[in-house]
């Protein structure tokens, strides 16, 4: 498999970020800057020197698929310089990163895993997996934001795909998106005259939080990561 793939199985980072790695040098394969086209053989992997900022890359970990209720405040980069990362919530062993990103002042439901696969399949654009939130703005909402959220909405240079929405309450409503644009809701928001004070993702396809508390994870049952993959086929 490429290089970026393994890394991905080793659970260092995604293979998108692994990607981003080779592209910015940090990765050296037997002492040579890694490539792009670099192949490896798992079965042959401990035969092989992979380093990522001169530390020695691991062996693949076993799959492990966690939920994660982020709390305000938790910026989702792994940045270990940084005091507010979600890199220092989470256990040295497995190393986990989050499928996708919830920004700083957002909370909410976050997917952690060290399955590189798994993350690709959600995160690309083209699968359109769902994902549910419930949005509070400094002002009242009438069916007219309700329509022209639902319709997509035109800022920068992005026409949003359309989406489901339904109002909540007099300030709140809920969204579900198949696409993960960097600050979507409030950037469609803010285009159509609101601020977003609050936003919290309670759904990833099929999962939930359900009882589960702010700050606190749990792992996957057996049978919640066979039926996520079973949505992925």
């Amino acid at each position: 498999m490429r290089l970026a793939q393994y890394l991905a199985l080793t659970g260092l980072c995604s293979r998108k970020q692994a990607g981003r790695y080779i592209t910015d040098g940090a990765i050296t394969f037997d002492g040579q800057p890694a490539q792009h086209i670099d192949r490896i053989e798992v079965s042959q992997a401990a035969q092989h020197d992979i380093r990522c900022h001169g530390q020695k890359v691991g062996l693949p970990e076993s799959k492990s698929y966690w939920l994660f209720n982020k709390p305000v405040g938790v910026d989702c980069r792994l940045l270990e310089h940084d005091a507010n990362s979600l890199l220092h919530l989470l256990p040295t062993s497995p190393r986990l990163f989050p499928v996708g990103r919830l920004d700083k002042d957002s909370r909410g439901l976050l997917l952690l895993t060290n399955d590189g696969a798994l993350s690709h399949k959600l995160m690309h654009p083209d699968f359109y997996h769902h994902k549910t939130y419930q949005v509070q703005v400094n002002q009242a909402i009438d069916d007219n934001f309700i329509q022209k959220m639902s319709q997509g909405v035109a800022y920068k240079d992005v026409v949003t795909r359309p989406c489901q929405v339904r109002q909540l309450n007099a300030d709140q409503f809920e969204i579900v998106l198949t696409q993960g644009l960097n600050r979507q809701i409030r950037r469609m928001s803010q285009a159509l005259g609101y601020h977003v004070i609050d936003l919290n993702r309670t759904d990833l396809m099929q999962l939930n939080l359900g009882e589960l508390a702010m700050g606190e994870m749990r792992q996957l049952e057996t049978a919640e990561v066979a039926s996520l993959w079973a949505s992925l086929a």
